[in-house]
């Protein structure tokens, strides 16, 4: 079963400073359908943070994605609402079945095991800097 995420690209910030920034609003784990009527509920909900005083609030739809856009008294600010398949996700949860997973075969006595280098202790502060940085003394960073 396919999850979508529900993104919502917004404008921030007025003057010279306005720009957009992303966020993923929530998933949906199901159809693809599923997830549209979702991202539509929460278009037509949604409330900016700017204007302040809007005059005038038009929904647009277009294949996977809703178009909100504000008028306030000077400006306007659009928010885009998209469905998009999430394909990969660094900080997903591990799923159950892969927790109870069995091991991993042992090697094969004929393959040569390379026992991984040893570090010596990182001398600290009581605050917990190390006293000398992890770099110093690397030749490769002229």
């Amino acid at each position: 079963m396919a999850i979508w995420g529900l993104v919502i690209e917004t404008t921030v910030g007025v003057g010279e400073r306005k720009h957009a920034e992303a966020y993923v609003l929530a998933h949906v784990e199901g159809m693809r359908e599923e997830a549209l009527v979702e991202l539509e509920r929460r278009a037509r909900e949604h409330t900016p943070e700017h204007p302040g005083s809007p005059k005038r609030r038009r929904l647009f739809r277009e294949s996977d994605s809703f178009l909100l856009v504000i008028d306030g008294a000077w400006q306007s600010f659009s928010t885009r609402f998209t469905v998009a398949e999430l394909m990969d996700d660094s900080a997903a949860p591990i799923p159950p079945s892969a927790e109870a997973a069995p091991p991993e075969a042992e090697p094969h006595p004929a393959d040569p095991v390379t026992p991984l280098p040893s570090t010596p202790p990182v001398e600290r502060y009581a605050d917990g800097v190390p006293v000398r940085p992890t770099w110093w003394g690397r030749t490769d960073l002229a």
